[in-house]
C-alpha cells in the first residue's frame, strides 16, 4: 500500500488543449481500488469544440476575399454575387467539417435557444469552444421561429431565382437539390453515404441521365445545414456539387405525401393538447371509454348518443366527467362567493342579457321618479295645501 501511496504522490495535474486542469490521480484511485470494492464508473465529460482552423491567419479589419461584383461601403459586404453563382464561384470550399472531430460544446450551449455557428457548418471557424453559437448538428428539439433558419439568418417571402440563398418562410423546405454530380455505378450509395452525416435522411432519388440528386431531411434545420456544409464539396471524386434548395415536386403522389405528413403532424398536436383519456377513447384504444360513453351520453334515452362537440366538451356543466376535472373546485369557489359569478346571459331575443339589464334598471328608474312626481302632485306640496274652490270656472 506504500507503493500506492507513492505513486499516487508523484502523479501531477495535467492539462487539456484548452487549458483545463484535469486531475489525473482520480482515475488512478479508482483502478488501486477496484480490486477491493466495486466503484461506478465516472460518467464522461462532454469534449468542448476544438477551432477548424487557426485563428492567427485571420486579419482583423482586413476587407474580405472577393465574393461578389460590387462591394457595399453600407454593408461592408460584396453584392451582386455570392459562393453560390454557378458562374462566379466555380471553385472548392476551402474547408470541410468534420463533426466527428469538431463538434462539441461551446459558450452557446448555456444560452437556450442559440443559433448553429454558419462557419462551423463551413469548416471555418476560428474560435473553437469560445465560440457563441452552437457546434454540433441539429436535432428535433432545436425549434426556431419561421422566419429564422438555424443560423439566425431572416429568410424572404419567396425563393431566389436560382434557388439559393436562405429560403422562404412561406414553405416548409426539407429538400435539397444537388448538380454536378460525378454519374457511376454506386452515385446512389456515395450522395446517402455523404449527405447522411448531416442527419437523418427521409428520401433519396438520383436522376442519373441527369447527373442530379434531390435529397430530403426528416427535419428542416437538418436540410439547412446540409445545404451549407455541403456547398462546393465534392463527393468521392473531384466534381463541385451545386447545393440549392430544392422546387416543389410536380408529382401527385410526391404532393400527397406532403399533405399526409401534414395532416400527421395537425393530429399530433391534437394528441397532445387533449387528455390521454381522450386521445385513448378516439382511437379505440379504450374499449370501456367506448361503451361508458354509449351509456352516460344517452340521457336515458334509447338508441340517442351524444354528439362529439357535447361529449368532449369541458367545463363545470360537462356530460363527461373527466371533463368536469378541475373545474369543480372553480364552481364551489364560486358559490361560496369568493367568486363573482357573471349575470346570466337571457336568450330567445335579439338583445343581449347585459342590455336587457340595463333597460330594466332604467324602467325602474323612471318609475320610481314618475310615483314620486304623482305624490308630490297629490299632496300639492308648497304654502297651497289647503286651497281649494267648488267654482267650475276655477
Amino acid at each position: 500500500m506504500a507503493d500506492a501511496d507513492t505513486a499516487l504522490a508523484t502523479l501531477a495535474p495535467e492539462s487539456d488543449a484548452q487549458g483545463e486542469v484535469v486531475d489525473a490521480s482520480t482515475d488512478t484511485t479508482v483502478a488501486l481500488k477496484s480490486n477491493d470494492t466495486a466503484v461506478a464508473p465516472t460518467k464522461k465529460r462532454r469534449r468542448p469544440a476544438r477551432p477548424q482552423v487557426d485563428i492567427a491567419t485571420f486579419k482583423p479589419g482586413e476587407i474580405p476575399q472577393q465574393t461578389g461584383t460590387v462591394w457595399n461601403i453600407w454593408y461592408n459586404k460584396w453584392s451582386g454575387g455570392d459562393r453560390e453563382d454557378k458562374y462566379i464561384s466555380k471553385h472548392h470550399a476551402e474547408g470541410r467539417c468534420n463533426v466527428a472531430k469538431d463538434s462539441g460544446y461551446t459558450k452557446a450551449d448555456r444560452v437556450p435557444g442559440s443559433y448553429f455557428c454558419l462557419f462551423f457548418a463551413r469548416g471555418l471557424c476560428p474560435h473553437g469552444h469560445q465560440c457563441e453559437y452552437l457546434h454540433r448538428l441539429p436535432t428535433i428539439h432545436d425549434l426556431f421561429n419561421p422566419n429564422i433558419d438555424s443560423f439566425g439568418r431572416d429568410k424572404h417571402s419567396d425563393y431566389r431565382d436560382d434557388m439559393g440563398g436562405v429560403g422562404s418562410f412561406m414553405r416548409q423546405n426539407r429538400t435539397l437539390y444537388i448538380g454536378r454530380i460525378h454519374v457511376s455505378d454506386d452515385i446512389e450509395e456515395i450522395v446517402a453515404r455523404h449527405f447522411a452525416e448531416w442527419g437523418q435522411v427521409e428520401r433519396i432519388r438520383v436522376l442519373n441521365s441527369r447527373g442530379v440528386a434531390f435529397v430530403t431531411y426528416t427535419n428542416e434545420a437538418n436540410a439547412q445545414f446540409a445545404k451549407e456544409a455541403m456547398a462546393h464539396q465534392s463527393l468521392d471524386h473531384n466534381e463541385i456539387l451545386n447545393v440549392r434548395w430544392a422546387t416543389v415536386d410536380p408529382n401527385p403522389l410526391a404532393q400527397a405525401r406532403d399533405k399526409r405528413r401534414i395532416e400527421e403532424q395537425a393530429a399530433e398536436a391534437i394528441r397532445r393538447a387533449l387528455p390521454a383519456e381522450y386521445v385513448a377513447e378516439l382511437e379505440g384504444k379504450d374499449p370501456e371509454a367506448r361503451k361508458r360513453r354509449k351509456m352516460e351520453s344517452g340521457f336515458g334515452l334509447q338508441g340517442f348518443e351524444a354528439p362529439e362537440e357535447i361529449w368532449y366538451n369541458r367545463g363545470a356543466d360537462a356530460v363527461n366527467p373527466v371533463g368536469r376535472q378541475g373545474y369543480e373546485e372553480l364552481e364551489g369557489m364560486e358559490r361560496a362567493g369568493f367568486i363573482e359569478a357573471p349575470p346570466p346571459e337571457e336568450k330567445g331575443g335579439i338583445l343581449s342579457g347585459s342590455t336587457l339589464a340595463a333597460l330594466k334598471n332604467y324602467a325602474q328608474q323612471t318609475q320610481s321618479s314618475s310615483s314620486v312626481k304623482v305624490a308630490e302632485k297629490v299632496t300639492g306640496g308648497g304654502p297651497l295645501v289647503a286651497y281649494g274652490s267648488d267654482d267650475d270656472s276655477d
